[in-house]
């Protein structure tokens, strides 16, 4: 692996599984090609670029959608999901748009999210001299970001596998409605976390594969079975509705906090929309892939995290998985949407990994590069293990996630950044007050997810994870 010239770990080029399944087509500048391609073929088309879209939003956050759906109330929550996916594709558009500013400005072809901060921030003179650290604050969130995915997916495994292995022997040809919120024990087995650390060393192995093109083939598999998956998910909870309906249209105040964490967890697909949108063959149409794309994903979430929640009640689990029948259909089921999240790991780990790793080995001697490479991988995977240990309950996780780096890049910094970004044009102060109203939302709701989910964790537990959070992220 190459390593950066200037060793720096916030460097201009923030990597994502983009970049490895689906390389930049070589072109003129942004200016140049006033969003249209010379030679366009080398893009990704239309409909390429509305499958990576929901593919960058539809994983594990799905599934935790008809617990967030119990937390809000069956007629608050999916109102409120509504309202999240709306503010998110706005602020999905307020990034491109800035970045379209700001690289018209730079006279640069593309821009990544940390760019387009530091760009703003140079933007405003009182700012200027901090642009570096508007860039490396974004960056630092990215990886945050990432590295949780990871931990969700260590605990979504070991609960899902645990599930399948105690209820091997009664599994049956018969699939009843289970109105709890686990399998019916039958086989007792051993702790979650020891599931965890039966993984790790098959994650580490599969985190050697620097090469995410060596993964393609596997990773449409995946993303084959996962949606087989989530169909047959869709069929159970629809045919097992029970009525009459007797469930409470808005849940507790101190709930919803967990709600917003799971919801904007599941609606953080915002670093993958400037890499889908400078790979384009024809960039100018990428707003219609956003508003048709999350369109799409807003209507899944909203249909599924009802569907859910009245299928199973206030037994949801914080995975629906962990919900369903001990039949061989939907045991089945579980393991293949289990293989889906393992594949998908190495492609979420691949974003900090490149970022971290290259910072190391521009410090080490040549021939100790490849070595020093898999001991690292080895560390990252060893240290989001063990976040997934320290918090083992699946809804805490993905709460606490989407609380505290989620709401920053989803919620937080698009308004800033096109105040940031239009500064010098001006802009009315209708678009500062609805910005600025964007961005107190998504902050109350860092403080409010991100105190509830370690609360209800436990605080010792909290402050471990945001300690190794620091670490991950200061190499």
């Amino acid at each position: 692996m190459e390593s950066r010239a200037d060793g720096s770990l916030f460097s201009d080029q923030i990597p994502s599984e983009l970049d490895a399944l689906c390389p930049s087509p070589p072109g003129p500048s942004r200016p140049q090609r006033n969003y249209e391609r010379i030679g366009g073929q080398t893009g990704t088309s239309f409909c390429q670029t509305l499958i990576h879209l929901l593919k960058g939003n539809i994983g594990t956050g799905l599934l935790g959608l008809p617990l967030a759906v119990k937390n809000a109330g069956l007629v608050v929550g999916p109102v409120s999901l509504l309202i999240m996916g709306i503010i998110a594709v706005h602020c999905m558009k307020l990034l491109v748009k800035s970045s379209h500013h700001l690289g018209s400005k730079m006279d640069r072809p593309t821009l990544s999210y940390g760019e387009v901060m530091q760009y703003g921030m140079e933007n405003v003179s009182w700012l200027r001299r901090h642009s570096q650290w508007g860039k490396r604050m974004v960056n630092l969130f990215l990886i945050i970001t990432q590295l949780g995915f990871c931990c969700v997916y260590f605990v979504f495994l070991s609960d899902n596998v645990k599930q399948v292995v105690e209820a091997a022997n009664a599994t049956t040809v018969s699939c009843q409605v289970n109105h709890t919120n686990q399998t019916e024990i039958l086989v007792p087995s051993f702790d979650s976390r020891l599931y965890m650390l039966c993984f790790l060393p098959f994650i580490i192995l599969l985190v050697f594969i620097r090469n995410l093109k060596y993964l393609a083939p596997f990773s449409l598999l995946a993303n084959l079975v996962m949606t087989v998956s989530l169909v047959l998910i869709y069929i159970y909870s629809l045919m097992h509705i029970t009525y009459p309906i007797n469930l409470p249209k808005a849940g507790r105040a101190k709930d919803y906090p967990l709600f917003f964490g799971t919801a904007i967890f599941a609606f953080e697909g915002i670093g993958v929309v400037l890499p889908l949108e400078n790979k384009m063959q024809t960039p100018q149409k990428f707003p219609q892939v956003l508003y048709l794309g999350m369109g799409i994903v807003t209507i899944l979430y909203i249909s599924l995290g009802t569907i859910g929640y009245l299928c199973f009640g206030e037994h949801i689990g914080g995975s629906i998985t962990l919900n369903l029948p001990n039949c061989w259909t939907y045991q089945v089921v579980k393991l293949l949407y289990c293989f889906g999240i393992f594949i998908t790991f190495a492609l979420q780990f691949y974003v900090p990994a490149e970022i971290i790793i290259p910072h190391i080995l521009a410090n080490v001697p040549e021939r100790w590069e490849k070595t020093v490479d898999l001991l690292v991988r080895t560390a990252l995977v060893f240290i989001t293990c063990t976040l997934a240990i320290l918090i083992p309950e699946l809804d805490l996780v993905i709460s606490l996630v989407g609380s505290v780096s989620s709401s920053f890049l989803a919620l937080i910094f698009p308004p800033i950044l096109q105040l940031l970004a239009f500064h010098t044009e001006g802009t009315s102060p209708l678009v500062f007050v609805k910005n600025l109203i964007i961005s107190l939302f998504g902050f109350i709701g860092f403080i409010a997810g991100t105190y509830i989910s370690s609360l209800v964790q436990s605080k010792s537990n909290a402050i471990l994870v945001f300690l190794h959070v620091g670490i991950i992220t200061r190499f």
